[in-house]
């Protein structure tokens, strides 16, 4: 069997059929095997590869286009609590900057029709390549007022500081696309140095391969050696999180400022930048194992969706926007990619997670938790805007599986028409969790 890795180029071809693929499956310019049964999980890459591209993604990408998952609420103005902030991207303003207001459309079709090009391209010169784009209709800032007003009625039982900041705001995710903007160099290494680090049950003197940061650049069979040696729990915990920087990379490399031009920049896919992180050859066989890890994390939080299902199931739950054909709609369409996660044969078996003795168990699934939360606040240091709302976003939507997986009983013993104190999610956590599960 053989997987291709490709990076495709979309404008060499008219058919639209090829737009229901993820960003890097469409004309390939280079491709390497990668194929076989994950580690830590039975299950092998060309099921997820079938079962993500014809059942999942359509659905997935249609659900994150409507008003429910368009639009996050994140605080981005909170200062890094570990060092000073030094970070920049490659524009001389990676601050947030609000683009003009497009007016005169209401919330409802404003999601079917984005802000003008002109409006978009002017929040996207060179020069701004890592700001926000905060151009929202008045009618939608009015909007979120309502939605702000309902969730405040629901029975929540955890907060989350972001939310409840006066700094938070909601950004349009389809204005703010995840892609390249510059943030690169000692910067942006030195927050994933600490991820790695600090953060992922390693000890100072095993070096991470290829380290930008390390003495050595790390040596890669101690490592591994290393890897091996640790209890499921904390080699799930690294592999999740390389997975995630996987993630972050591979649309890094996908939507890559290839040409500033006159007036309009031109975004693409970037083979040498995409070859630098994961050809086998260039990164001593690094590559593989970070495309696999990604893989790993696809199916943690595609777990994470069929376990929490029965949330959704209940009649009470709904997608607030104001506009109850919209929200019935969005509902539908969330039960449809729920019915198809439960369907999936191969899923990763979390009950083998924290199994051993009781006290242990706890000892060790607490230290999980406080290590993942300590990434959350990480980051707050990166130092270009929109990397940071995508961080922000994923880390957020990682953790909403994780809390999902350990929550099990209280999932079970949900009421089929009351809220329950056991177990509740908030709007945020949903928009991180599926478009988290989008990216």
């Amino acid at each position: 069997h053989l997987t291709l890795i490709c990076v495709w180029r979309r404008g060499q071809s008219r058919n639209k059929t090829l737009d229901m693929f993820p960003a890097a499956l469409l004309v390939c310019w280079w491709c390497f095997q990668l194929t076989g049964v994950l580690d830590d999980c039975f299950c092998d890459i060309e099921s997820i590869d079938s079962f993500n591209n014809f059942k999942i993604y359509p659905r997935v990408k249609r659900l994150t286009e409507r008003d429910f998952f368009r639009y996050y609420r994140v605080n981005l103005k909170r200062p890094c609590p570990f060092w000073p902030d030094d970070g920049h991207c490659s524009n001389r303003d990676c601050n947030v900057e609000p683009c003009p207001e497009v007016r005169g459309q209401p919330l409802s079709s404003y999601s079917k029709a984005a802000a003008p090009v002109s409006d978009v391209a002017s929040c996207e010169r060179p020069t701004d390549l890592g700001a926000i784009n905060s151009t929202l209709s008045n009618q939608s800032k009015e909007a979120f007022v309502d939605w702000d007003r309902h969730d405040d009625a629901q029975d929540h039982f955890c907060e989350i500081d972001d939310e409840s900041s006066p700094d938070a705001a909601y950004v349009d995710l389809l204005l703010n696309p995840e892609r390249y903007t510059g943030y690169q160099g000692p910067s942006a290494w030195r927050v994933w140095n600490s991820i790695y680090e600090e953060n992922c049950f390693k000890p100072r003197s095993v070096y991470r391969p290829l380290n930008p940061l390390a003495p050595t650049r790390g040596e890669t069979q101690g490592f591994y050696n290393w890897l091996e040696g640790l209890c499921l729990e904390k080699r799930v915990f690294y592999r999740l999180i390389s997975g995630l920087h996987t993630s972050i990379n591979m649309h890094l490399c996908s939507q890559y400022l290839l040409d500033e031009g006159w007036g309009k920049s031109v975004w693409g896919p970037n083979v040498q930048e995409f070859r630098q992180r994961f050809d086998p050859a260039e990164t001593k066989g690094e590559g593989t194992r970070r495309l696999k890890n990604l893989y790993f994390l696809y199916l943690i939080e595609l777990r994470a969706l069929s376990k929490v299902a029965p949330y959704f199931d209940r009649s009470f739950i709904n997608l607030y926007t104001g506009n109850n054909q919209e929200d019935g709609a969005t509902k539908d369409l969330l039960l449809q990619i729920f019915n198809e996660t439960r369907a999936f044969p191969m899923h990763f078996d979390e009950s083998s997670m924290f199994a051993g003795k009781k006290l242990e168990a706890k000892i060790l699934k607490e230290e999980f938790r406080l290590h993942f939360k300590n990434i959350s606040r990480i980051m707050d240091c990166v130092g270009c805007s929109k990397c940071r709302l995508w961080g922000k976003l994923q880390t957020q939507g990682l953790g909403t599986a994780l809390k999902i997986l350990f929550s099990e009983k209280e999932i079970q013993s949900l009421t089929e028409n009351s809220p329950s104190s056991a177990f509740q999610l908030t709007r945020q956590e949903i928009v991180a969790l599926l478009n988290g599960f989008g990216r």
